[in-house]
């Protein structure tokens, strides 16, 4: 295959996933700012949401090696890219690039393979959880502690709320262990391990570890000698039902595609909508702030704002070519005052 970009400056902005779940809460979050072209594996699925906001809809399903060409001012990607097909097309072409879909081991080859290419245009691997906007947050609490010594991510998922099948594509990490830091030493961690009790925006909610990419990021990028991503559940049937699957070992023999149906129904059930809800607490010199963001629109908003803000980032004027991530962001406040401005609360303490 050989897909063939061309960056254009004051073309369209590639939305590649741009009617999925997270993609369509995004196309609705872009279009009154640039031009969009949507792809997808099936552009007959988009095409009442290409028409609400008369948009182009092209298909590019990444498993068909027919190539795919098109003009662009920057790509995201909303999807899986388990061959880096979309990174290599936009790197390749000079195109500012941003990727909010994308657990730790995927997001450390897109790193490397972006480097490799010597990218002449940003490049902005964002697929810390909700799309980076932990990773906004966390920027800004370290910040304000004078330094990230530890960093503490609890997520309260909604079972309730709207998903995609990718946004439980972490159920089919829980059978790996993966590595954290801890007093700046490299630690090997099992998911669903070190459950503990938090408040989260006055839900009591039991957490257990979880691989995401922030935890590998933080260590670098803010320094910190410790990073920790735990999630639990809106649903106390939920979190007891997937901590005894972890006790039996679902998750190590059940893995491959025979049990997929069976692993994700533990969780993927989405409903009607819910509230995004996370705290992030950040120990730093001058001691420990928290803050807890609620997005009322639910998880798939809540990611779908993180990438906007990604495209504004990679968009800007001062954006500088090469690898990056969220939390390197020049312009928090700016970023952390766009989100409130979309209905999102941070509260901080």
């Amino acid at each position: 295959m050989n897909d063939l970009l061309e960056h254009q400056p004051a073309g369209p902005v590639l939305i590649v996933g741009g009617y999925g779940t997270v993609g369509t809460a995004l196309t609705r979050l872009a279009a009154p700012l640039w031009p969009l072209v949507l792809t997808g594996r099936n552009p007959a699925g988009g095409a009442a949401l290409a028409k609400e906001h008369n948009l182009v809809v092209r298909k590019w399903d990444l498993n068909d090696p027919t190539p795919f060409d098109s003009p662009a001012r920057a790509v995201i990607s909303t999807v899986n890219d388990p061959d880096d097909r979309v990174l290599r097309a936009a790197v390749s072409a000079g195109i500012p690039y941003v990727d909010i879909t994308r657990w730790t081991s995927r997001l450390t080859r897109a790193a490397t393979q972006a480097t490799l290419l010597n990218p002449t245009a940003p490049v902005l691997l964002t697929s810390g959880w909700m799309g980076g906007v932990i990773s906004l947050v966390a920027a800004t609490l370290a910040e304000e502690a004078d330094g990230a010594h530890q960093i503490d991510v609890a997520i309260r998922y909604d079972t309730n709320d709207r998903a995609g099948a990718d946004s439980v594509d972490f159920i089919d990490r829980l059978g790996q262990d993966f590595e954290v830091r801890k007093d700046g030493k490299p630690l090997v961690v099992s998911p669903l391990s070190d459950t503990r009790w938090v408040d989260i925006a006055g839900h009591r909610t039991k957490v257990a570890r979880l691989d995401t990419p922030e935890q590998f990021t933080f260590p670098m990028t803010l320094g910190a000698e410790a990073a920790a991503t735990r999630i639990g559940f809106s649903s106390n049937a939920s979190t007891t039902a997937l901590l005894a699957a972890k006790a039996v070992g679902l998750f190590r023999w059940g893995r491959g595609e025979k049990w997929t149906s069976m692993r994700r129904s533990l969780l993927y059930s989405p409903g009607s909508g819910g509230t995004a809800h996370i705290r992030v607490d950040v120990q730093g010199r001058e001691g420990t702030r928290t803050a807890v963001i609620s997005d009322p629109a639910g998880q798939a908003h809540l990611t779908a704002l993180g990438g906007l803000l990604g495209l504004r980032n990679v968009l800007h004027q001062d954006s500088r070519p090469g690898v990056n991530f969220p939390e390197t962001t020049p312009r928090l406040a700016e970023a952390l005052a766009e989100l409130e401005l979309h209905g999102v609360t941070i509260l901080k303490s």
